[in-house]
């Protein structure tokens, strides 16, 4: 199944929490987050938006490329496919993307002793 779609935040777990983890909690919003995917085979164009915020990243499953994290700063990633799931580690936490009955559902994991699991699920519009 293609991850090529628009997306809108449906429901979520541990924000506040996972942003704590992080060290950013100044983060932290109540507007409505959605996200644009456009998936061309390995290749992906991902955005992620509020009317205040956005993140955009470009990448192709299995090979290097430079990404930003939330928090703004650059850093070398390694984007891969396992089991239907993205997978993409941060500098802060480990990040998943599949899709469930025509669902987005995003995990994010910190690592160390504050280990917060931050799950979100989108609908698709």
């Amino acid at each position: 199944m293609s991850f090529s779609g628009n997306y809108e935040l449906e429901s979520q777990e541990n924000y506040e929490e996972f942003l704590e983890a992080i060290d950013f909690l100044k983060a932290k919003s109540a507007e409505k987050m959605e996200i644009r995917i456009i998936q061309d085979g390995e290749n992906f164009d991902w955005l992620q938006f509020t009317k205040s915020w956005k993140w955009t990243s470009e990448f192709t499953l299995g090979k290097e490329c430079e990404m930003t994290s939330i928090k703004g700063s650059t850093f070398t990633a390694h984007p891969k496919m396992e089991d239907g799931k993205i997978l993409v580690e941060f500098p802060e936490y480990s990040f998943s993307a599949e899709l469930v009955d025509d669902k987005l559902l995003l995990t994010s994991v910190t690592r160390g002793e504050k280990g917060v699991t931050f799950k979100r699920c989108f609908k698709r519009i």
